[in-house]
Protein backbone atom coordinates (compact mmCIF):
# COMPACT_ATOMS: atom_id res chain seq x y z
CA UNK A 1 0.00 0.00 0.00
CA UNK A 2 1.40 3.38 -1.06
CA UNK A 3 0.97 6.19 1.44
CA UNK A 4 -0.01 9.69 0.39
CA UNK A 5 2.27 12.54 1.53
CA UNK A 6 -0.39 13.58 4.05
CA UNK A 7 -0.59 10.07 5.52
CA UNK A 8 3.20 9.77 5.64
CA UNK A 9 3.53 13.18 7.29
CA UNK A 10 0.89 12.21 9.86
CA UNK A 11 2.71 8.96 10.62
CA UNK A 12 6.05 10.66 11.19
CA UNK A 13 4.32 13.36 13.27
CA UNK A 14 3.05 10.63 15.59
CA UNK A 15 6.62 9.34 15.94
CA UNK A 16 7.79 12.85 16.81
CA UNK A 17 5.05 13.11 19.47
CA UNK A 18 6.14 9.85 21.07
CA UNK A 19 9.79 10.95 21.14
CA UNK A 20 8.72 14.18 22.86
CA UNK A 21 7.34 12.12 25.77
CA UNK A 22 10.89 11.14 26.71
CA UNK A 23 12.97 13.86 25.05
CA UNK A 24 12.61 17.32 26.59
CA UNK A 25 13.18 20.07 24.02
CA UNK A 26 15.96 19.72 21.40
CA UNK A 27 13.37 20.06 18.61
CA UNK A 28 15.94 20.94 15.93
CA UNK A 29 17.99 17.86 16.84
CA UNK A 30 14.92 15.59 16.66
CA UNK A 31 13.88 17.01 13.25
CA UNK A 32 17.37 16.59 11.80
CA UNK A 33 17.61 12.98 12.96
CA UNK A 34 14.10 12.22 11.66
CA UNK A 35 14.93 13.86 8.33
CA UNK A 36 18.04 11.75 7.97
CA UNK A 37 16.09 8.63 8.96
CA UNK A 38 13.40 9.34 6.36
CA UNK A 39 16.05 9.90 3.69
CA UNK A 40 17.72 6.59 4.53
CA UNK A 41 20.91 8.25 5.76
CA UNK A 42 23.22 8.08 8.76
CA UNK A 43 23.94 10.83 11.29
CA UNK A 44 27.14 12.00 12.96
CA UNK A 45 26.36 13.72 16.28
CA UNK A 46 28.84 16.03 17.95
CA UNK A 47 28.34 17.54 21.38
CA UNK A 48 29.28 17.27 25.02
CA UNK A 49 28.05 14.23 27.01
CA UNK A 50 24.66 14.28 28.70
CA UNK A 51 22.59 16.03 26.02
CA UNK A 52 20.25 13.11 25.31
CA UNK A 53 21.82 11.37 22.32
CA UNK A 54 21.23 7.84 23.64
CA UNK A 55 17.76 8.77 24.86
CA UNK A 56 16.80 10.07 21.41
CA UNK A 57 17.92 6.91 19.63
CA UNK A 58 16.19 4.61 22.13
CA UNK A 59 13.00 6.67 21.89
CA UNK A 60 13.03 6.53 18.09
CA UNK A 61 13.51 2.75 18.17
CA UNK A 62 10.67 2.34 20.66
CA UNK A 63 8.33 4.44 18.51
CA UNK A 64 8.47 1.97 15.61
CA UNK A 65 9.18 -1.31 17.45
CA UNK A 66 12.74 -1.32 16.15
CA UNK A 67 15.81 -2.99 17.62
CA UNK A 68 18.52 -0.85 19.21
CA UNK A 69 22.17 -1.51 19.97
CA UNK A 70 24.80 0.74 21.51
CA UNK A 71 28.49 0.19 20.77
CA UNK A 72 31.06 1.95 22.95
CA UNK A 73 34.06 2.61 20.73
CA UNK A 74 37.41 2.29 22.52
CA UNK A 75 41.05 2.18 21.35
CA UNK A 76 41.13 -1.61 21.70
CA UNK A 77 37.83 -2.30 19.89
CA UNK A 78 38.29 -4.73 16.99
CA UNK A 79 36.19 -4.96 13.78
CA UNK A 80 34.90 -8.40 14.84
CA UNK A 81 33.52 -6.81 18.03
CA UNK A 82 31.27 -4.67 15.81
CA UNK A 83 30.41 -6.96 12.91
CA UNK A 84 30.56 -10.40 14.48
CA UNK A 85 32.73 -13.46 13.85
CA UNK A 86 32.70 -17.18 13.14
CA UNK A 87 33.74 -19.74 15.71
CA UNK A 88 33.91 -23.49 15.93
CA UNK A 89 31.14 -25.03 18.01
CA UNK A 90 32.87 -28.05 19.57
CA UNK A 91 29.58 -29.53 20.78
CA UNK A 92 27.95 -29.60 17.34
CA UNK A 93 31.25 -29.87 15.43
CA UNK A 94 30.34 -27.01 13.06
CA UNK A 95 31.37 -23.42 12.45
CA UNK A 96 28.79 -20.94 13.71
CA UNK A 97 28.45 -17.23 13.00
CA UNK A 98 27.89 -14.93 15.95
CA UNK A 99 26.37 -11.68 14.75
CA UNK A 100 27.69 -8.46 16.22
CA UNK A 101 25.76 -5.48 17.59
CA UNK A 102 25.64 -3.86 14.14
CA UNK A 103 22.69 -6.16 13.35
CA UNK A 104 20.01 -3.78 14.62
CA UNK A 105 17.64 -1.20 13.15
CA UNK A 106 19.31 1.65 15.02
CA UNK A 107 22.98 1.45 16.00
CA UNK A 108 24.46 4.08 18.30
CA UNK A 109 28.22 4.17 17.73
CA UNK A 110 29.33 6.06 20.83
CA UNK A 111 32.59 8.06 20.63
CA UNK A 112 33.39 6.59 17.24
CA UNK A 113 36.61 8.58 16.89
CA UNK A 114 38.16 6.89 19.94
CA UNK A 115 38.59 3.67 17.93
CA UNK A 116 41.47 3.17 15.47
CA UNK A 117 40.95 3.60 11.73
CA UNK A 118 40.67 -0.14 11.09
CA UNK A 119 37.63 -0.45 13.33
CA UNK A 120 36.10 2.78 12.04
CA UNK A 121 36.45 1.45 8.49
CA UNK A 122 34.65 -1.74 9.49
CA UNK A 123 31.43 0.27 9.51
CA UNK A 124 31.87 1.43 5.91
CA UNK A 125 30.38 -1.64 4.24
CA UNK A 126 27.50 -1.75 6.70
CA UNK A 127 26.67 1.95 6.23
CA UNK A 128 26.99 1.97 2.46
CA UNK A 129 25.91 -1.51 1.39
CA UNK A 130 23.53 -2.41 4.24
CA UNK A 131 25.35 -5.71 4.55
CA UNK A 132 28.21 -7.31 6.46
CA UNK A 133 30.72 -9.90 5.28
CA UNK A 134 31.91 -12.41 7.89
CA UNK A 135 34.44 -15.04 6.82
CA UNK A 136 33.49 -14.53 3.17
CA UNK A 137 29.75 -14.89 3.80
CA UNK A 138 27.46 -11.91 3.20
CA UNK A 139 24.74 -11.11 5.73
CA UNK A 140 22.01 -8.54 5.05
CA UNK A 141 21.32 -5.98 7.76
CA UNK A 142 17.76 -5.35 8.97
CA UNK A 143 15.53 -2.80 7.27
CA UNK A 144 15.40 -0.01 8.28
CA UNK A 145 19.05 0.39 9.25
CA UNK A 146 20.64 3.57 10.54
CA UNK A 147 23.92 4.41 12.25
CA UNK A 148 24.01 7.35 14.64
CA UNK A 149 27.60 7.99 15.63
CA UNK A 150 28.71 10.37 18.35
CA UNK A 151 32.03 12.13 18.06
CA UNK A 152 34.23 13.90 20.55
CA UNK A 153 35.79 17.19 19.49
CA UNK A 154 38.94 16.34 17.54
CA UNK A 155 41.05 18.45 19.88
CA UNK A 156 40.46 15.99 22.73
CA UNK A 157 43.27 13.60 23.64
CA UNK A 158 42.96 10.01 22.45
CA UNK A 159 40.86 10.68 19.36
CA UNK A 160 41.43 9.47 15.82
CA UNK A 161 40.07 11.76 13.07
CA UNK A 162 37.46 10.03 10.92
CA UNK A 163 38.64 9.31 7.36
CA UNK A 164 37.08 11.54 4.70
CA UNK A 165 35.60 8.49 2.98
CA UNK A 166 33.70 7.58 6.15
CA UNK A 167 32.65 11.15 6.89
CA UNK A 168 31.09 11.28 3.43
CA UNK A 169 28.94 8.27 4.30
CA UNK A 170 27.06 10.31 6.89
CA UNK A 171 24.12 12.18 5.40
CA UNK A 172 24.26 14.77 8.19
CA UNK A 173 26.58 16.03 10.86
CA UNK A 174 24.48 17.48 13.68
CA UNK A 175 25.95 19.77 16.31
CA UNK A 176 24.11 19.42 19.63
CA UNK A 177 23.93 22.51 21.80
CA UNK A 178 22.89 22.92 25.42
CA UNK A 179 19.11 23.07 25.98
CA UNK A 180 17.30 26.31 26.68
CA UNK A 181 16.89 27.26 30.34
CA UNK A 182 13.18 26.38 30.43
CA UNK A 183 13.87 23.00 28.80
CA UNK A 184 16.70 22.26 31.21
CA UNK A 185 14.47 23.10 34.17
CA UNK A 186 11.72 20.84 32.82
CA UNK A 187 14.29 18.06 32.42
CA UNK A 188 15.51 18.45 36.00
CA UNK A 189 11.95 18.45 37.36
CA UNK A 190 11.05 15.35 35.34
CA UNK A 191 14.10 13.33 36.42
CA UNK A 192 13.82 14.34 40.10
CA UNK A 193 10.05 13.89 40.41
CA UNK A 194 8.86 11.76 43.36
CA UNK A 195 9.32 8.05 42.83
CA UNK A 196 11.87 8.46 40.03
CA UNK A 197 15.13 6.58 40.51
CA UNK A 198 18.38 7.23 38.67
CA UNK A 199 19.66 10.35 36.98
CA UNK A 200 18.33 10.03 33.42
CA UNK A 201 15.09 10.19 31.50
CA UNK A 202 13.37 6.92 30.57
CA UNK A 203 11.60 5.70 27.43
CA UNK A 204 8.89 3.75 29.27
CA UNK A 205 6.21 6.21 28.19
CA UNK A 206 7.06 5.93 24.48
CA UNK A 207 4.48 3.84 22.61
CA UNK A 208 5.07 2.00 19.36
CA UNK A 209 2.99 3.81 16.73
CA UNK A 210 4.53 2.26 13.59
CA UNK A 211 5.88 -1.10 12.54
CA UNK A 212 9.12 -1.39 10.55
CA UNK A 213 6.98 -2.30 7.51
CA UNK A 214 4.85 0.83 7.90
CA UNK A 215 7.97 2.90 8.37
CA UNK A 216 9.29 1.50 5.08
CA UNK A 217 6.16 2.85 3.37
CA UNK A 218 6.74 6.26 4.95
CA UNK A 219 10.29 6.31 3.60
CA UNK A 220 9.01 5.34 0.15
CA UNK A 221 6.62 8.30 0.31
CA UNK A 222 9.58 10.51 1.18
CA UNK A 223 11.50 9.29 -1.87
CA UNK A 224 8.49 10.24 -4.03
CA UNK A 225 8.43 13.90 -2.90
CA UNK A 226 8.66 16.11 -5.99
CA UNK A 227 11.94 17.94 -6.63
CA UNK A 228 11.54 20.36 -9.53
CA UNK A 229 14.47 21.19 -11.79
CA UNK A 230 15.13 24.71 -10.36
CA UNK A 231 15.35 23.31 -6.80
CA UNK A 232 17.73 20.52 -7.84
CA UNK A 233 19.83 23.05 -9.80
CA UNK A 234 19.96 25.29 -6.71
CA UNK A 235 21.31 22.42 -4.61
CA UNK A 236 23.98 21.67 -7.21
CA UNK A 237 24.92 25.37 -7.42
CA UNK A 238 25.46 25.52 -3.67
CA UNK A 239 27.66 22.43 -3.73
CA UNK A 240 29.71 23.70 -6.67
CA UNK A 241 30.15 27.06 -4.93
CA UNK A 242 31.95 25.32 -2.05
CA UNK A 243 34.71 24.30 -4.48
CA UNK A 244 35.59 27.88 -5.45
CA UNK A 245 35.20 29.65 -2.09
CA UNK A 246 38.53 31.31 -1.20
CA UNK A 247 38.31 30.26 2.47
CA UNK A 248 37.54 26.59 1.76
CA UNK A 249 40.48 24.34 0.95
CA UNK A 250 38.21 21.49 -0.18
CA UNK A 251 34.64 21.58 -1.40
CA UNK A 252 31.85 19.03 -1.34
CA UNK A 253 31.78 16.29 -3.97
CA UNK A 254 28.82 15.16 -6.09
CA UNK A 255 27.53 13.08 -3.17
CA UNK A 256 26.96 16.40 -1.37
CA UNK A 257 24.39 17.50 -3.96
CA UNK A 258 22.63 14.14 -3.80
CA UNK A 259 22.53 14.37 0.01
CA UNK A 260 21.13 17.92 -0.15
CA UNK A 261 18.23 16.83 -2.35
CA UNK A 262 17.54 13.73 -0.22
CA UNK A 263 17.47 15.83 2.96
CA UNK A 264 15.32 18.53 1.32
CA UNK A 265 12.69 15.92 0.42
CA UNK A 266 12.66 14.73 4.03
CA UNK A 267 12.23 18.28 5.35
CA UNK A 268 9.34 18.79 2.91
CA UNK A 269 7.62 15.63 4.16
CA UNK A 270 8.14 16.67 7.79
CA UNK A 271 6.32 19.89 6.87
CA UNK A 272 3.47 17.89 5.30
CA UNK A 273 4.26 18.78 1.67
CA UNK A 274 4.68 16.58 -1.41
CA UNK A 275 7.07 19.03 -3.09
CA UNK A 276 10.35 20.66 -2.11
CA UNK A 277 11.14 24.36 -1.97
CA UNK A 278 14.43 26.29 -1.95
CA UNK A 279 13.90 26.80 1.81
CA UNK A 280 14.07 23.02 2.31
CA UNK A 281 17.47 23.05 0.63
CA UNK A 282 18.60 25.99 2.78
CA UNK A 283 17.53 24.18 5.96
CA UNK A 284 19.64 21.18 4.93
CA UNK A 285 22.82 23.02 3.91
CA UNK A 286 24.56 23.21 7.31
CA UNK A 287 23.98 19.65 8.57
CA UNK A 288 24.58 18.13 5.14
CA UNK A 289 27.67 20.07 4.04
CA UNK A 290 29.56 21.08 7.22
CA UNK A 291 31.48 17.78 7.31
CA UNK A 292 32.08 17.68 3.55
CA UNK A 293 34.12 20.88 3.31
CA UNK A 294 37.50 21.88 4.70
CA UNK A 295 38.78 25.31 5.77
CA UNK A 296 42.01 26.90 4.65
CA UNK A 297 44.74 27.49 7.24
CA UNK A 298 44.00 31.22 7.13
CA UNK A 299 40.31 30.64 7.88
CA UNK A 300 41.20 28.40 10.83
CA UNK A 301 43.60 31.00 12.24
CA UNK A 302 40.92 33.67 11.90
CA UNK A 303 38.48 31.40 13.77
CA UNK A 304 36.00 31.18 10.91
CA UNK A 305 33.89 28.04 11.20
CA UNK A 306 32.60 25.94 8.33
CA UNK A 307 29.07 26.97 9.33
CA UNK A 308 29.85 30.69 8.97
CA UNK A 309 31.40 30.09 5.53
CA UNK A 310 28.40 28.04 4.39
CA UNK A 311 26.03 30.77 5.59
CA UNK A 312 28.07 33.19 3.50
CA UNK A 313 27.54 30.96 0.47
CA UNK A 314 23.80 30.92 1.11
CA UNK A 315 23.81 34.71 0.84
CA UNK A 316 25.87 34.68 -2.34
CA UNK A 317 24.15 31.94 -4.36
CA UNK A 318 20.76 33.19 -5.64
CA UNK A 319 17.78 30.96 -4.84
CA UNK A 320 15.10 30.29 -7.46
CA UNK A 321 11.85 32.17 -7.04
Amino acid sequence: MTLSPEEAAGAIASVRQEIAKAMVGQHALVDQVLASFLAGGHVLLEGVPGLGKTLLVKSLAAAFSGSFQRIQFTPDLMPADVMGHSFFDARQQIFTTRRGPVFANLVLADEINRAPAKTQAALLEAMQERQVTIEGETHQLPDPFMVLATQNPVEQEGTYPLPEAQLDRFLMKVLIDYPAEAEELAMVRQVTSPGTLGDSLATDSVRSVLTPQQLHQVRLACSAVLVEEPVAAYAVSLVRATRSHPSLSSGAGPRGGIALVRAARAYALLAGRDFTTPDDVKDAVLPVLRHRVGRTAEAEIEGRSCDSLLKQLLEQVPAPR
